[in-house]
């Protein structure tokens, strides 16, 4: 049984198709990101085992035209949009 079978998104994905992480059956799907407890919209890639994101910035891209990213730690936890709501803030 593959991820896309059931409700959990892989532990690491990357948005871009070079990647050996990319996995374009889970991105069609629709993966939500919460990182540190906030929504992200502008994650490439990330990994929960490791508990990192990489965000893009801005529109800006380097010389071979991929967005230009930076990579944060924290807490990650990744969710399916079509069937899952986001996981509720501890803060609430």
């Amino acid at each position: 049984m593959s991820d896309t079978q059931n409700d959990t998104p892989p532990d690491r994905l990357a948005a871009n198709p070079k990647s050996p992480y990319h996995d374009a059956a889970s991105l069609e799907r629709g993966v939500g990101i919460r990182f540190n407890g906030a929504e992200k919209t502008n994650v490439e890639e990330y990994c929960v085992s490791e508990g990192w994101v990489r965000l893009t910035i801005s529109k800006t891209v380097d010389r071979k035209g991929q967005p230009m990213t930076m990579k944060l730690q924290g807490k990650v936890e990744p969710y399916y949009r079509d069937t899952a709501e986001p996981p509720a803030d501890p803060a609430q």
